[in-house]
């Protein structure tokens, strides 16, 4: 079982929606984030926001799946950022669930 986190702005949401359904995603949790960036921060994860500074609507979308699910949404995504001229790419996840209590 693999967690499979993804993190868009608000309206590339149903995008991801998509991806999920296409592979076999069909239970998934959505919360609402505000994303910041400020002005000259150098930092790992400094391309996150790529353009400006300021705040972004953004999603998380996350779900508990088969790891073919998530390989597959990963490959999906990968593709969408790949021929998307998106400032902004759809960021995704994979983490292992070592233990579950079910």
């Amino acid at each position: 079982m693999k967690l499979l986190m993804v993190t868009s702005l608000r309206e590339y949401q149903q995008k991801v929606v998509k991806i999920f359904e296409q592979t076999g995603i069909k239970v998934f949790s959505v919360t609402e984030t505000t994303g910041f960036k400020e002005n000259g921060f150098q930092g790992i994860m400094e391309g996150w926001y790529a353009g400006g500074i300021g705040h972004y609507d953004s999603v998380f979308l996350f779900s508990f799946t088969e790891d073919g699910n998530a390989a597959n949404a990963m490959e999906l995504i990968k593709a969408y950022n790949a021929g998307s001229e998106c400032e902004f790419p759809i960021r995704a996840f994979i983490i292992p669930v070592e233990k579950s209590s079910y």
